[in-house]
């Protein structure tokens, strides 16, 4: 069981390490934020559980730190991009759809 943990903990910190390199390329902060939070999601997950095969006895702190992870890291996320947003950080030439300003643009005209 040690082997599968060990391997689940490689599968994490490679997933890690392939997010690294994507938070190079990407162009803006919000598509950095993307990467960010899939890849630490997925990484710690992956990490975790690892850990869980291995010491069976910290089962149920790992476990519940992956729920925690699960829960807590898209939720910062959103709220870090929602700020940038609103304090008018950029988005990158290639986007294409600002569902966010069309729908603050839709609020400001129901608040009138």
């Amino acid at each position: 069981m040690e082997l599968v943990g060990a391997i689940f903990t490689l599968i994490g910190a490679l997933v890690l390490l392939v997010a690294s390199i994507g938070l190079i390329r990407m162009p803006d902060v919000y598509n950095r934020l993307q990467v960010g939070t899939k890849a630490s999601t997925l990484g710690t997950i992956f990490s975790l559980f690892g850990l869980v095969l291995v010491n069976p006895g910290w089962a149920g702190k790992l476990i519940l730190l992956i729920f925690f992870v699960m829960m807590t890291n898209p939720v910062s996320s959103h709220v870090l991009a929602r700020a940038a947003y609103f304090i008018k950080i950029p988005l990158t030439r290639r986007t294409v759809v600002d569902k966010l300003k069309v729908s603050d643009s839709a609020l400001k005209v129901k608040a009138d």
